[in-house]
């Protein structure tokens, strides 16, 4: 289906099924690349990055926690993304920004070479399930959240997500869509790849950054949230608070906010009335209905 797309690499678009690295590369084999995805919506001029200019920012800091050195620079890395959406004409859909080592390395583990960087435009698609916030189920996962003295949380990195598969894997064997993991500490930390947010007596919780992914979409709900009037703190939440929840909710790249209909034996309010008013907020924000977050967007035309 992807045969005549193109991948920015470094510094080319090249066809879609070229786009590969050696078996045995750093990136492959040692799991060491970082990524970035951000959504593409398309506005009344043309397709439109949401946030993009914070995501390539998250991307370079994940660099640095890493030790790592990119090829390109922000403003170049924005307009390979740029002539990616341009080459594949995409309109609703996904950019997904990949640096890595595409080098083979059979022992070594520390390499000085700068990253490679591919850009892939990913059209909406029944399986990506874009916006399509269907109200979902969630249980407490068996697996912990890394903690962040054994590698950076805050680097998105392709080798934390095996602790979200491992989340998701046992949530899905008890019949639930995700799971939602602890911090070793027994704080509320996140989900697979997502943010978790709980409502308590009207008021907007999310534990705060240090343990969790530094998320661009729950930054922006914070931000917004208390526009409309509702309260909104990030603190530390027990596992004794998640479940006195009055209204629980997640947050990612393509689904802004995803109610949850239960959590472990307990059915919720699906959404209730904060969530709610969050869900529209964030649906107006993304559809340019509402004037006070254009700047949230840039053009990519």
């Amino acid at each position: 289906m992807n045969s005549d797309r193109k991948v920015w690499l470094n510094g080319n678009l090249i066809p879609w099924r070229e786009a590969t690295v050696p078996l045995l590369s750093h990136g492959f084999s040692r799991a060491s690349a970082i990524f970035e995805v951000f959504g593409v919506h398309v506005g009344p001029k043309g397709p439109m990055a949401f946030r993009m200019d914070e995501h390539i920012k998250r991307l370079m800091q994940s660099a640095r926690l890493l030790g790592m050195e990119l090829a390109y620079s922000a403003e170049e890395i924005m307009e390979a993304a740029k002539a990616t959406v341009q080459a594949n004409s995409l309109g609703r859909g996904l950019i997904k920004i990949l640096a890595y080592w595409s080098e083979e390395a059979i022992t070594k583990l520390v390499l000085e070479s700068k990253l490679d960087l591919a850009v892939f435009a990913i059209p909406e698609s029944e399986e990506l399930g874009l916006d399509d916030a269907k109200p979902i189920s969630a249980c407490l996962s068996k697996w912990r959240k890394i903690h962040p003295e054994t590698v950076p949380v805050g680097a998105k990195a392709c080798s934390n997500y095996l602790n979200g598969y491992l989340a998701r894997k046992n949530a899905n064997s008890r019949g639930f869509d995700i799971g939602i993991m602890l911090s070793t500490d027994g704080f509320l930390a996140e989900g697979s790849m997502e943010s978790v947010f709980i409502i308590k007596d009207r008021v907007l919780k999310t534990p705060p950054v240090g343990r969790v992914l530094s998320s661009i979409t729950r930054m922006s709900i914070l931000q917004a949230a208390p526009m409309i009037g509702i309260p909104s703190r990030e603190s530390p939440i027990t596992a004794d608070e998640l479940f006195a929840a009055d209204e629980m909710f997640t947050a990612q790249t393509g689904i802004k906010v995803a109610t949850v209909v239960r959590f472990e034996n307990r059915d919720l309010q699906a959404p209730g009335p904060v969530t709610k008013q969050v869900m529209q907020l964030m649906d107006d924000i993304i559809h340019f209905n509402d004037d006070r977050f254009m700047d949230w967007f840039q053009p990519l035309t």
